[in-house]
């Protein structure tokens, strides 16, 4: 299984903490041309800076949970989803922490290993901590060098191949 990356969101929205390992791959400009009809022109989509793909990462989950909580009842989840690409996993806390991680297709879900994380990792690390500040106001990140460490060899002991 390959990870690509991993966010954590407070409830204000803010990304409080990301994390990328590989690199998604990109779609390639001619599949979609020959696939539209449309010709192709070479024009490759730019690449979005760090701070741009965790506010389209939010967007997305905030997004796909609203309308699933519409479609489905205020009892269903938003869990995973898929694309050709990739798979993006989600879980929200009780205090509405939202954790994200990207990964690869073949993955299954990890709604388990992200609260895994949560408990053994943030609540330990970060909650606990009596440095870190309980909002994170203005982007103010987590700032715990333990916290990465540990997300850093869960997810390489644990989730890589």
């Amino acid at each position: 299984m390959v990870v690509y990356s991993f966010y954590i969101f407070d409830r204000h929205a803010e990304c409080i903490y990301k994390k990328h390992w590989t690199p998604r791959p990109a779609s390639t400009g001619s599949k979609t041309a020959q696939s539209t009809g449309l010709p192709d022109l070479g024009q490759q989509p730019k690449a979005l800076n760090a701070e741009d793909d965790a506010k389209l990462v939010f967007g997305t989950i905030f997004s796909l949970r609203n309308m699933v909580r519409k479609l489905g009842g205020p009892d269903d989840h938003f869990v995973s989803y898929r694309t050709g690409l990739y798979k993006l996993h989600y879980y929200e806390t009780p205090t509405s922490l939202k954790f994200v991680m990207v990964t690869d297709t073949r993955t299954n879900n990890l709604r388990i290993v992200l609260h895994q994380i949560y408990v053994s990792l943030y609540v330990e690390y970060v909650v606990k901590n009596p440095l870190s500040p309980i909002e994170h106001p203005g982007g103010v990140g987590v700032n715990c060098e333990m916290f990465e460490l540990g997300v850093e060899q869960f997810v390489n002991s644990s989730l890589m191949d």
